[in-house]
C-alpha cells in the first residue's frame, strides 16, 4: 500500500552523483539538514559509466605502450592486451555497479537518502516517487539543488531511432568486445573509446562530422589523431552519417557522406583533385559495417521530467532546456528565486550546463553548498566577490581538461581565439615537447606544448600539453593560470631534471626570457 510521507528539510538535492554528494556534504558541514534523492546508483555517472571505467579500460593500453617504447623494458612485454582481464580490473573501479560504499558514506556523512525519483512542484516542494513505493512530498527550508548531470545527444542520422546503439554507458558497460566497432563523434568520449576498444582487439572506425578534437589547438588534436590510426583506427573526418540500418545477421551498416579517411583536421579544398575526389566520393555516399555502434555526439543538461516548468523554466520548442545561473549557481528566471530575496532553486555540475567535467562539477558543487550554507546563516547576500569561497570564478577563467587518450591532451584556461574574442591583446608560444625528460621518459618520444599569454599584464591566459602522460603537466599550469603568476616570476619555477616539465623552462626560453 502507497503511503504519502511529509519531511522536511534544510535543502533537498535531486540527484545523488558526485555533484549532489559534494553538494549534500558542505551544507550539512554548515550545519544545515539535507536529502539526497537518486533513482539509479548513488555515485552517479562518473563512478559507473563515465570517468572510472572508461579510464579503467584505457590505462592497461597506455601502460603496455609506455613499456613497448623503451628499450630493455620492449623485450620483456607481450604485444597484446588480455582484454578478459583488462574488463575484470574495469568491473572493480565501478565496484561491479554497486553502489553500497557510497550509500554507506552518505549514511555516515550525515545526508539522507532517497531512492525514487524527484520532480519540483512549486518553489521550495518537491514530490518523489520512491522506489519503495512511497510517494514522499519534501518542502526545503531554503534550498533546492538540480544535480540531475547531463544525457547524451542522438543527432539527426536516418535510422537511428530503430536500432539499438551503444552510449558511452554501454561501452563502458561492455561484457565482450565486439569484432567491429564503428563510433560517431570525434570529441573527447569518441577518441577515447576508439582508442581503447581498438587496443582491445576491435576493428574500430571513428566518423565524426568536423575536425578531431575542435576545442582543443590543431597541433595537439594531430598527434592524437597519429596515436588512433598506429593503433589501426580507421578515422574519417569531415564526414557526415546519412543512415544506418540493421542487417540479417545482427550487424549495422552505416551510409556516409564520403568525407575524409585518415585525413588531417581539414578537408581538402574543392578545386584541388583531393577535393574533386571527395565531392564525387561524397555525391556516392560510402558505407561501413559494424557489430556494434557508438553514438558519442556530446551530451546536455538532463532537465527532462523533473517539473522545472512549474517554477517558470520551460525550453524552446524543438531544443532541450538549458539553465542560466549566477556565480553560485543560483538559477535565474525561477519564480520566487531571485526577485523575493529569499532565492531557493540552484543548479550545480552538468545540469547547470557549464563545463561537463567531474571534477569541475564537483568544485561548483562545493561552492553551491558552501553559498546555501551562507546565505541560510545571512552571512551572504547577493553575488560573492569573484574567488572567494562562494563563487565559481575559475569556470570562467581555468577550465582544466585532459583527454587520456595516448598520447594524452591536456589544456586549461583560454585557447588563443577564446583570448581574442574575449578581447585580450593575447600571443602563442609553442614549441616540441623536445627535453632530457622525455628522451627518458619514451623512445621517439613525440609532443606539443604551447602557452597562450596576455601580453598586457604579461601572465599566462592558458596552456595546452600534448604527449604521453602529460596530464601530470596540467595542475602547474592551472595553478600559474588561477594565481595569474607573472611571467617574470615564474621564470624562478624551476624545472626539476632530468623531467618533461623542463618544457616549462624551454616555453618561457622560447618566449624570450
Amino acid at each position: 500500500m502507497t503511503a504519502q510521507l511529509e519531511r522536511e528539510f534544510d535543502v533537498i538535492v535531486i540527484g545523488a552523483g558526485a555533484v549532489g554528494e559534494n553538494v549534500a556534504d558542505r551544507v550539512v558541514r554548515g550545519g544545515l539538514t539535507a536529502v539526497l534523492i537518486e533513482a539509479e546508483l548513488v555515485g552517479g555517472e562518473c563512478s559507473y559509466w563515465a570517468c572510472m571505467p572508461s579510464k579503467a579500460l584505457l590505462r592497461p593500453g597506455t601502460a603496455l605502450h609506455g613499456a613497448q617504447t623503451v628499450p630493455g623494458a620492449r623485450e620483456a612485454v607481450t604485444r597484446t592486451l588480455d582484454a578478459a582481464a583488462v574488463l575484470k580490473r574495469r568491473d572493480y573501479f565501478t565496484s561491479n555497479w554497486q553502489d553500497d560504499g557510497q550509500v554507506k558514506w552518505v549514511e555516515e556523512t550525515g545526508i539522507e537518502l532517497i531512492r525514487g525519483h524527484g520532480w519540483v512542484t512549486a518553489p521550495r516542494q518537491v514530490e518523489v516517487a520512491g522506489l519503495d513505493g512511497n510517494s514522499y512530498a519534501l518542502t526545503a527550508r531554503h534550498a533546492v539543488v538540480v544535480a540531475t548531470g547531463s544525457t547524451p545527444n542522438q543527432p539527426p542520422v536516418e535510422g537511428l531511432h530503430d536500432i539499438e546503439y551503444w552510449t558511452t554507458r554501454e561501452a563502458t558497460s561492455a561484457r565482450t568486445v565486439p569484432g567491429r566497432l564503428a563510433v560517431l563523434g570525434g570529441g573527447v568520449a569518441g577518441v577515447e573509446l576508439a582508442q581503447a576498444y581498438a587496443r582491445l582487439g576491435a576493428s574500430v572506425t571513428l566518423v565524426a562530422r568536423g575536425a578531431l578534437l575542435s576545442a582543443f589547438p590543431e597541433q595537439a588534436a594531430e598527434l592524437v589523431a597519429a596515436g588512433l590510426r598506429a593503433d589501426g583506427v580507421d578515422v574519417r573526418l569531415h564526414t557526415g552519417t546519412r543512415s544506418v540500418g540493421e542487417n540479417d545477421d545482427g550487424s549495422l551498416t552505416l551510409v556516409l557522406d564520403g568525407g575524409a579517411m585518415h585525413s588531417p583536421d581539414h578537408a581538402p579544398g574543392a578545386d584541388s583533385a583531393e577535393g574533386a575526389a571527395a565531392t564525387a566520393a561524397a555525391a556516392a555516399g560510402t558505407s561501413i559495417t559494424a557489430d556494434k555502434l557508438l553514438v558519442a555526439a556530446g551530451r546536455h543538461p538532463a532537465l527532462e521530467g523533473i517539473g522545472l516548468d512549474s517554477v517558470g523554466l520551460s525550453a524552446p520548442e524543438g531544443r532541450p532546456l538549458r539553465l542560466s545561473t549566477d556565480s553560485t549557481g543560483l538559477v535565474h528566471h525561477a519564480t520566487d528565486n531571485e526577485a523575493s530575496g529569499n532565492p531557493w532553486l540552484y543548479a550545480a555540475g552538468d545540469a547547470a550546463g557549464r563545463a561537463m567535467l567531474t571534477h569541475q562539477g564537483k568544485y561548483g558543487a562545493r561552492a553551491t553548498g558552501d553559498a546555501i550554507a551562507a546565505r541560510a546563516k545571512g552571512e551572504l547576500t547577493g553575488e560573492p566577490a569573484p574567488w572567494s569561497p562562494f563563487a565559481q570564478t575559475a569556470y570562467d577563467h581555468a577550465v582544466p581538461n585532459v583527454v587520456f587518450t595516448d598520447p594524452e591532451l591536456a589544456n586549461v584556461g583560454r585557447t588563443l581565439a577564446q583570448a581574442e574574442k574575449e578581447g585580450f591583446r593575447a600571443s602563442t608560444v609553442e614549441l616540441p615537447i623536445q627535453v632530457a625528460g622525455s628522451s627518458l621518459h619514451a623512445e621517439h618520444y613525440e609532443g606539443w606544448a604551447q602557452l597562450v599569454i596576455d601580453e598586457d599584464r604579461k601572465v599566462l591566459l592558458g596552456a595546452t600539453f600534448a604527449g604521453p602522460d602529460v596530464a601530470e603537466l596540467l595542475h602547474a599550469a592551472t595553478i600559474a593560470v588561477v594565481g595569474e603568476v607573472p611571467l617574470d616570476r615564474l621564470w624562478h619555477a624551476v624545472p626539476s631534471y632530468p623531467t618533461i616539465s623542463e618544457v616549462w623552462l624551454r616555453l618561457l626560453e622560447e618566449y624570450g626570457l
